[in-house]
C-alpha cells in the first residue's frame, strides 16, 4: 500500500531543526512538543520521527521498536501531566485525523492529547 507523504510539511520540519519547537519529550523514534493553538490547558501533539502520513500507515508500516515508544511516549505524557484517570487525574482525549474526511492538515502522523478541562462528546449523539 502507498501513502503520500509531504516531506515539506511543517512536522517534517519541525523534525529537521528547520522549525523552532520547544520538545516536553523526545526519544529516539517521537517528538511530543506544545500545539502552538492549544484547544484546553493541556494540548501536545506526539509525532513519530518516521515519515508516516497517517495512524494507519504507521501501524502497518513503522517498526515494532517505533510503535512501542511513540506508545510509551503518550503513557509518558498523560503521567507527566496527571491527567490519568485512576491515578488523580480527570482525564484525556487522543485525536489523530488521517485524511481529508478527518480534515486532517498535516500529511504527517500524529496524536493530540488534550486535557485540563471537560471536553464534551466528540460526536453528538
Amino acid at each position: 500500500m502507498s501513502y503520500p507523504y509531504d516531506d515539506q510539511n511543517i512536522f517534517a520540519k519541525i523534525l529537521r531543526g528547520e522549525i523552532p519547537s520547544t520538545p516536553l519529550m523526545e526519544t529516539e523514534h517521537t517528538l511530543a512538543f506544545s500545539d502552538i493553538a492549544p484547544q484546553a490547558p493541556h494540548h501536545v501533539l506526539v509525532i513519530p520521527k518516521g515519515s508516516y502520513a497517517t495512524y494507519d500507515h504507521f501501524a502497518l508500516e513503522a517498526s515494532e521498536a517505533e510503535i512501542v515508544d511513540f506508545t510509551r511516549v503518550v503513557g509518558r505524557i498523560a503521567a507527566e501531566l496527571g491527567v490519568q484517570p485512576g491515578q488523580g487525574g480527570t482525564g484525556f482525549r487522543l485525536i489523530s485525523n488521517a485524511g481529508p474526511d478527518a480534515i486532517q492538515e498535516v500529511p504527517h502522523m500524529h496524536v493530540h492529547l488534550i486535557a485540563g478541562r471537560p471536553l464534551g462528546r466528540i460526536l453528538p449523539e
